[in-house]
């Protein structure tokens, strides 16, 4: 896939567009970057024209501008579209990125053909009581960084991926992570329940893996039971479950993908 950078902004973004067909966006997890993706990329290439961006802070996307901040994503990647001639896309969001995903839907929702978020919740329906089982996970988390990106990635290999691979994946991506990028990280309480909630004109997969915490698989069954789409718990797996199971959740994607086709 290309690397490239969007005008004005310190955004990099990847495409392979060689398919000549529907474009397939990919969003990643916290602390990580669009390499997370690499086995999705290698299946879906020629079925899809594919589309990853590095979030604000994390991979490529770390040359800042004064005022640049993580609630300009959404605004950001319409640009790439623009400049792609990209009408309209499929979305995959793996945690962070699946917030992301939804906050792109909220505004521009006319460019959006389906969303498949995974470990993540509903940003337009966020119960703050729910959040409240992560947050002494996160702020000991948070802790651990603030002394060492090597500690902190050491533990959070452990609770974002479940298989030996994974983790080791996890880890080389973290420890890349910077610490003067968690201030980019504070503006996502600004996404949250800033849209009422509505019917969506598009098809909706949401999931996450079964080793996954207690409160996300909660989550994820409930937003699946009132939004009445499409659920998978993905076995063997963590909260990076296209990490985990990379072949499983590509065969999930590719039949839901379809299914929004027919």
């Amino acid at each position: 896939m290309d690397n490239l950078y969007l005008e004005n902004s310190p955004i990099a973004y990847y495409i392979d567009d060689t398919a000549n067909t529907e474009w397939l966006v990919f969003i990643h997890a916290a602390f990580v970057d669009h390499r997370m993706f690499e086995k999705q990329f290698e299946y879906f290439t020629g079925k899809y024209n594919l589309l990853a961006i590095d979030i604000l802070g994390h991979g490529n996307s770390i040359r800042a501008h004064k005022g640049d901040n993580i609630e300009k994503l959404s605004y950001w990647i319409d640009r790439i579209f623009q400049k792609h001639n990209i009408t309209a896309a499929h979305f995959a969001g793996v945690s962070l990125g699946s917030l992301f995903i939804q906050d792109f839907a909220n505004k521009y929702e006319s460019k959006v053909l389906s969303l498949a978020c995974f470990g993540g919740y509903e940003i337009n329906n966020f119960d703050i009581k729910k959040q409240k089982a992560n947050s002494k996970v996160q702020i000991k988390m948070m802790l651990k960084a603030l002394f060492s990106i090597k500690w902190f990635a050491k533990a959070n290999k452990k609770i974002s991926a479940y298989s030996n691979d994974a983790q080791n994946a996890f880890y080389n991506m973290n420890i890349q992570f910077k610490k003067s990028s968690f201030t980019y990280l504070s503006g996502l309480n600004k996404l949250v329940n800033k849209y009422p909630k509505k019917e969506r004109n598009y098809k909706l997969l949401v999931g996450c893996g079964e080793h996954d915490i207690p409160t996300e698989i909660e989550i994820v069954n409930e937003w699946a039971e009132y939004e009445k789409c499409d659920k998978i718990i993905f076995k063997d797996a963590g909260h990076c479950v296209n990490m985990d199971a990379p072949q499983e959740f590509n065969i999930a994607l590719e039949k839901f993908l379809q299914k929004c086709q027919s």
